[in-house]
């Protein structure tokens, strides 16, 4: 499936990262060992990532901490921005390192990144040196490549056996596993909770952070809890959280003089989805959530159905099309989420057919040119109060169609919608 052997026992997956592993020992001898004198905090996790590494950069930057980021977004070195590429979050090993190298020779002290499940298991983090190690939480996705859930956890479970503090997601079905896996006696755990005892929990978060939805209290207090374990104070970590600007593309406001919002979000797993329009259902009290989502083409394609069955509940109205097709038939891949929306009850309508009328039920309908569909979200079934969240791509500035990247932005696409509404 998708070029890989899922179920059986992946030789050739563990040959290749032996090659990885010998390129990151080369790349590590050949940038010196950067991380040997920085102070590195890394951040795994299914969904939270990008949110939990930008808030924590910012409460360094806060504390007057000489740091630097390195994300899914881009990478931040000193007032320099670096673009990461295409649809990549944990950089090659090589790329890392120099990455790395840069970081120290300008002088900094600390650094966030993003730790994937791929990276890790694939030895791109290798002589990351990791202080610290975060986890947000280990929800569905990524299977096409690591076959099943226990081994997609085991790879984020590599981050936590060399860190000198783990800070673990007391609520998350992970967390006992995770723990066993911090090996060291002399290293420590740090919880953080919102439904069960921990060392972090919701009452220390700022009242009057900006964060919106229960997943960004989970970021927020991870983020706290890295800080703590690098001991910046209270003081620092609370500015920073209150005036926390956000990430671009996730749950970013397109803005506009329109009587309904339109986001922009990088929601792409089950889970992530889920949160989000719970979040949206709460704050829309008059209007309906209106949501435009796809699925990546070679990719997990369990959580197709699953994603489809999410919009089916809690989103009114679901738009699906496409969302980095790649090789594979873009309809074929909507046909398997349409599935998933059919069994959590919605009723398809046809876009071509569709009056602005009111419906009984949630109902979603097929676009697969994503431009079209976030134009018929935007022009033809908002209404007064509703909110239309585009989802999957977020900061992302391609879409990848066969194996080539197209210029891309749901951003723009969205401006340039309701510019002609």
């Amino acid at each position: 499936m998708n070029g890989y052997n899922i179920g059986k026992p992946d030789m050739v997956r563990k040959l290749k990262n032996l090659c990885h592993l010998l390129v990151a020992v080369v790349a590590v001898i050949f940038y010196r060992y950067p991380a040997k004198d920085l102070r590195v905090i890394a951040v795994t996790g299914t969904d939270g990532k990008t949110t939990t590494v930008h808030l924590i950069y910012d409460i360094l930057q806060q504390a007057g901490k000489k740091s630097a980021m390195i994300s899914s977004v881009a990478a931040h070195i000193g007032k320099q921005t670096i673009d990461t590429g295409f649809h990549v979050t944990t950089p090659s090993a090589w790329a890392l390192q120099k990455l790395l190298r840069r970081i120290k020779d300008k002088g900094c002290e600390y650094v966030v990144l993003e730790a994937t499940s791929h990276g890790l298991d694939q030895h791109r983090l290798f002589g990351a040196n990791f202080l610290v190690g975060v986890l947000t939480n280990v929800t569905h996705e990524h299977l096409d490549y690591h076959g099943t859930y226990k081994n997609y956890l085991e790879a984020k479970a590599k981050l936590f056996e060399g860190v000198k503090v783990a800070v673990l997601n007391r609520d998350d079905e992970s967390y006992a596993f995770l723990k066993s896996k911090v090996k060291s006696q002399k290293s420590k755990v740090i919880t953080y909770s919102l439904k069960h005892k921990a060392d972090l929990t919701k009452e220390i978060c700022p009242c009057e952070s900006g964060l919106r939805g229960e997943y960004n209290y989970y970021n927020a207090l991870a983020a706290i809890g890295a800080a703590r374990a690098v001991g910046i104070d209270d003081q620092d970590i609370n500015e920073a959280i209150v005036d926390f600007d956000g990430v671009a593309g996730r749950m970013e406001d397109v803005g506009g003089n329109q009587d309904f919002k339109v986001i922009v979000d990088f929601a792409h797993t089950p889970n992530a989805l889920e949160k989000l329009l719970e979040t949206l259902k709460g704050e829309v009290r008059k209007g309906r959530v209106v949501v435009v989502f796809g699925c990546a083409g070679l990719r997990d394609t369990q959580k197709r159905p699953l994603m489809g069955e999410v919009a089916a509940r809690l989103a009114d109205i679901a738009v699906l099309t496409a969302e980095d097709p790649r090789t594979e038939n873009m309809n074929e891949i909507i046909d398997q989420i349409a599935v998933g929306s059919l069994k959590g009850g919605a009723k398809e309508l046809d876009p071509l057919l569709y009056k602005d009328l009111d419906s009984s039920g949630h109902i979603f309908f097929r676009v697969p040119d994503r431009k079209r569909a976030i134009n018929f979200a935007i022009r033809r079934l908002a209404r007064r109060n509703d909110v239309v969240v585009i989802c999957g791509k977020g900061h992302e500035k391609s879409m990848c169609y066969g194996t080539i990247e197209y210029p891309w932005s749901d951003h723009k696409t969205a401006k340039e919608a309701l510019e002609k509404r």
